[in-house]
């Protein structure tokens, strides 16, 4: 299971000097053993409330900066960007993010003893196979029961109750909305059709219910944005640029890796910021019009793709500073310097990955609560559209990077491999089956699993005794392949009757490939599994998407490592059925495996991969 790693140092005496990182006293260390860090792709805690102070004890910090190395990234802005933060910080609100410090966290907790109901939102799916888990969608509503833990909450959807990753959720804007009209009526919500005698309800002085909830969800947007801007002004001065004074330890290919595009994102983010805060009405919030400000900008939010798809690159090179005591200390040192909370350097930057998930998440529940008549409807509801389709965009190129591993694992288990290996061309599985296959010459009948993945499609055979064992026969370059539908009856070219079949000819040569299938719904299935690799292909050229050298080599070099020879072994939980049995389980020992990575949207569609080659035994999780 992965997770984030926390750690903390009691005091610095001196963070750098030209030479080296000195770091002292060291009484805090003493018995702590340092170790490799795990890196996360869950979603780190408390990234939302990155302006709190905390307090750090630092001795003296020496940082050998001249006047003129001021003028920098964060003086665009400057003080005005911090004078807004902290103004808007000193004013509080109410609901935030469920990591937002110790303080928030109790107070959640006195609200849940004192009898009120807490309803957090799901930001990204959980799928579990642990029965004392609760599962969701993103999108779904859940009562948080008990919020003592930092990490793990217990709660409930419906008559279903378990532990669910805090960091997977954000407690709703306007908890006053009742969950029953909520779950009953979500399409009129949505669409702001809502009965007019509750457009009476008074939730703040002199607003009305619709109004007042528009009024949280502007600001919760407004919060969220100057939050983040400070986060990436805290990388960028607080990591970035320590690091670029310290030639000995980092060269530019490596911060490239590390940081990726982050100073560029932090520059747009800072324009966005400003157009944003010239839109917001300060004295009366729910007249703000925003929606045109991401109208504007939704073509420049594409440039999060580039730092999403960078984003893994950045989790190996950090694995590998980590393991030298010096980059630790080193990290740890800048963020005490910039007095950022006590979260690793691989979970701050995961934000920039979270923060455009949550785009479409307010968007929506800002048109949930804005009336058709209002000036803004129209611009928020475009604004949803677009930044769905942004989020849609990075999270099928962030996919696509996540299933290379996976190709790369199942490629390792092929026996008696040749040619190139599938990365070379493909980074995607569209479907898998068994079918029949004949080919001229021969014309003999062979039973083989075919695997069809963009630009190309593999057969294997199966092993005789082990059935779970493939051995690799060859592939089809279907960028050269006509697919055409068979009729029952008569084949002509094999001079045989044929059911359920379908032919693949090659535009380049002679190659011909009569392919059966035991059901015609099995063939009606392929038909269209070969027309979505066409148009997978077709849309990979449009959007100019591709793998990188260093991505390939990457995922097989893991493929080798993690691959042990033989037939892996089967994990199995006795433990559950203890567990079953208790009113109220032991907490989970570590953060869900999901990877984060995958950008939700609230109802985004699941990745067939495991469902298409799970069922060959090697590869049930």
């Amino acid at each position: 299971m992965s997770h984030i790693s926390l750690y903390a140092i009691g005091s610095i005496n001196v963070l750098e000097t030209d030479a080296a990182v000195i770091l002292g006293p060291t009484e805090s260390f003493q018995g702590m053993t340092l170790r490799a860090h795990c890196f996360s792709q869950s979603t780190p805690i408390g990234l939302d409330c990155l302006g709190w102070k905390r307090s750090v004890s630092l001795s003296s910090v020496v940082v050998p900066d001249g006047p003129s190395e001021k003028a920098g990234l964060g003086d665009e802005l400057g003080s005005e960007e911090d004078l807004l933060y902290e103004e808007f910080r000193s004013s509080g609100h109410r609901f935030g993010h469920p990591g937002g410090g110790g303080g928030e966290q109790l107070a959640i907790n006195e609200l849940i003893s004192d009898g009120s109901v807490v309803y957090a939102e799901a930001l990204w799916d959980h799928v579990t196979m642990d029965d004392q888990e609760l599962g969701f969608k993103a999108g779904d509503v859940i009562e948080v029961v008990d919020a003592t833990n930092k990490e793990w909450w217990w709660g409930r959807i419906m008559d279903s109750e378990g532990w669910f990753p805090a960091s997977f959720v954000r407690l709703r804007v306007n908890q006053d909305e009742p969950i029953d009209e909520y779950l009953a009526h979500p399409e009129e919500a949505q669409t702001g059709e809502e009965d007019p005698a509750s457009l009476g309800l008074l939730l703040g002085p002199g607003l009305p219910c619709k109004e007042q909830m528009r009024t949280n969800v502007i600001n919760e947007i407004m919060s969220t944005e100057r939050d983040y801007i400070k986060h990436l002004k805290d990388i960028c001065e607080g990591y970035i640029k320590q690091c670029r004074k310290r030639t000995d330890m980092f060269n530019e290919e490596q911060l490239r890796t590390i940081f990726g595009n982050i100073e560029d994102i932090y520059r747009f983010q800072r324009k966005f910021l400003k157009g944003l805060e010239k839109k917001f009405n300060k004295e009366q919030p729910h007249l703000s019009e925003i929606g045109c400000c991401f109208l504007e900008h939704q073509t420049d939010f594409q440039i999060y793709s580039e730092y999403c798809n960078n984003h893994p690159n950045a989790c190996v090179q950090l694995s590998k500073l980590m393991k030298v005591n010096k980059y630790v200390f080193f990290f740890e040192a800048c963020r005490l310097l910039q007095k950022m909370i006590d979260i690793s350097l691989d979970g701050f930057l995961l934000t920039p990955v979270q923060k455009i998930c949550k785009y479409p998440l307010q968007l929506a529940e800002l048109l949930k609560y804005t009336n058709p008549q209002h000036r803004d409807y129209k611009d928020v509801e475009a604004a949803l559209n677009a930044m769905k389709n942004v989020a849609r965009l990075i999270n099928e190129r962030k996919r696509r990077l996540e299933n290379i591993d996976k190709i790369a694992q199942w490629q390792s288990s092929i026996e008696d491999w040749e040619g190139e290996d599938v990365l070379s061309r493909s980074s995607d599985l569209i479907f898998s089956g068994e079918l029949t296959k004949l080919s001229q010459p021969q014309a003999k009948s062979q039973q083989r699993m075919f695997f069809l993945f963009d630009h190309q499609m593999v057969y294997c055979k199966k092993d005789l005794l082990r059935r779970d064992m493939l051995y690799y026969k060859g592939r089809m370059d279907m960028d050269h392949m006509e697919v055409i539908d068979m009729e029952d009856g008569k084949e002509k070219d094999f001079n045989i009757s044929v059911k359920n079949a379908l032919k693949l000819r090659s535009l380049a040569s002679d190659e011909v490939h009569l392919l059966c299938a035991k059901k015609p719904e099995q063939k009606q299935r392929w038909l269209r599994a070969f027309a979505d690799e066409r148009r997978q292909v077709q849309h990979d050229r449009e959007t100019g998407f591709s793998l990188t050298e260093v991505q390939k080599k990457q995922a097989m070099r893991n493929a080798c490592k993690s691959h042990p020879a033989g037939k892996p072994k089967v994990l199995t939980r006795p433990y559950y059925d203890f567990l079953l049995r208790q009113k109220h389980p032991s907490l989970p020992t570590a953060l869900p495996q999901q990877q984060v990575f995958m950008l939700a949207e609230p109802k985004r569609k699941t990745s067939t991969f495991w469902h298409n080659i799970g069922r060959l035994t090697p590869f049930k999780k």
